[in-house]
């Protein structure tokens, strides 16, 4: 019978880690893959072992390591997942919730409270902005936002109440990047924590922790989901860390990942490797073929030697992702018509599925942002936001290329 792969073998390379990691075969049945646990109880085998299982659930300095109780405190599928990302981001221990933002606020949750003081990056997923806005600035939690790649800025808006550091990289949907290390190096010197989110990236191109991050959240609706057919969120950090974050947020808050969704990152992560190597491939070749294009001002991605933290990427990451945006000369309308007329590209949301996805952050994703502090961040009304597919990269490119002479037409 196959065993669990040792998360604390380093010899295995991270292909090898993305199948194996987490998952072994069934012991019962010998099912090879991991079975997707539908229950919401499970029996105790008397009322002491019961009772053990209900005291480390609520303890954090102990967690529900062995044994469970209710869906809602962990399941032997959702086990399974956070045991293989734990192993990719090279973390002790993680937690799978029921979407990125609930992962993302449940962080937030245990790490600050009232008149406590968060950094985040100015430029920012919007629901992520939005949270920290009207949620945790309602509960007297202070705020301030600043540029991450400056970090003379994230210097000076550090105070003795800060708690934590905040940023994507790279962001949504301007593909900053930010220099991890100098960001948890700031943070470390006031005793702050260092959140990133690492969705756009993944653990196979970057590692926040190893650069220093103390968590790393992911909407795993994207790429280690990879298919865009579930929801889910991870949070990745130290054993006490993920102990405290489930016994005190996530059992109470109850933003629990269903099993079925759990089975799908699970079998989403096997061909990440893969995925993401296309995504990047046919992401770069766009990025040349728009950086030459008459109709188009500006492309934002990390690939070109044109980016500005291109060099900080290639230092801290072994590659430059699937997503770009480019702005085109001819401002919203000239998006609105691109985006119209594009063929292959799917007028969407979300990114890192297989199919390429196009959207107008001005519009969309970003729409809860106001316009001016949209603007101070760099995201101008005529940007657009391509999440590159695994499609062949001459069909996208015959698509984009037909859309853009309709939007230079005024078609």
């Amino acid at each position: 019978m196959k065993k669990q792969l040792d998360k604390t073998q380093s010899t295995y390379k991270f292909s090898t880690k993305c199948c194996h990691a987490g998952q072994s075969c069934d012991p019962r049945t010998g099912a090879h893959n991991t079975p997707i646990y539908q229950t919401t109880t499970y029996a105790f085998q008397n009322v002491d072992h019961g009772a053990r299982l209900f005291s480390d659930a609520f303890d954090p300095a102990v967690g529900l390591q062995d044994g469970f109780i209710y869906t809602r405190f962990g399941n032997p599928t959702q086990k399974a997942l956070e045991e293989k990302i734990a192993v990719l981001e090279e973390g002790e221990a993680a937690l799978a919730f029921s979407s990125g933002m609930a992962a993302i606020s449940a962080v937030f949750l245990l790490l600050v409270k009232p008149q406590d003081h968060v950094v985040a990056d100015n430029s920012l997923y919007g629901t992520t902005r939005d949270f920290l806005v009207q949620v945790m600035e309602k509960f007297g939690v202070n705020l301030s936002f600043v540029d991450f790649s400056d970090l003379d800025q994230v210097k000076k808006a550090l105070l003795p109440e800060t708690k934590v550091l905040y940023c994507e990289s790279p962001t949504n949907p301007r593909l900053k990047c930010v220099d991890i290390a100098q960001v948890a190096a700031l943070a470390k010197t006031i005793g702050a924590a260092t959140v990133v989110d690492n969705t756009f990236f993944t653990p196979y191109f970057q590692k926040p922790l190893l650069l220093g991050a103390d968590v790393v959240v992911h909407s795993a609706t994207k790429y280690l989901s990879g298919h865009g057919d579930c929801i889910s969120g991870l949070a990745v950090g130290s054993q006490h860390f993920i102990n405290e974050l489930r016994c005190v947020v996530h059992n109470n808050m109850g933003g629990v990942i269903s099993p079925f969704n759990a089975w799908l990152v699970l079998r989403g992560i096997k061909t990440l490797p893969l995925r993401m190597r296309q995504h990047e491939e046919n992401a770069l070749a766009i990025a040349n073929y728009l950086s030459d294009h008459p109709a188009v001002e500006k492309v934002h991605y990390p690939g070109l030697p044109s980016h500005p933290q291109h060099e900080i990427v290639k230092r801290q990451a072994t590659g430059f992702g699937g997503v770009l945006s480019f702005e085109l000369k001819g401002g919203y309308e000239a998006g609105k018509s691109l985006m119209n007329k594009v063929q292959l590209c799917t007028l969407a949301v979300s990114l890192g599925d297989v199919d390429t996805l196009i959207e107008h952050p001005a519009s969309t994703t970003h729409a809860v942002v106001p316009r001016e502090d949209r603007l101070a961040a760099g995201l101008t009304d005529g940007l657009v936001r391509l999440s590159v597919g695994i499609e062949d990269a001459r069909d996208l490119i015959q698509d984009l290329a037909q859309g853009l002479l309709s939007s230079q037409n005024g078609v």
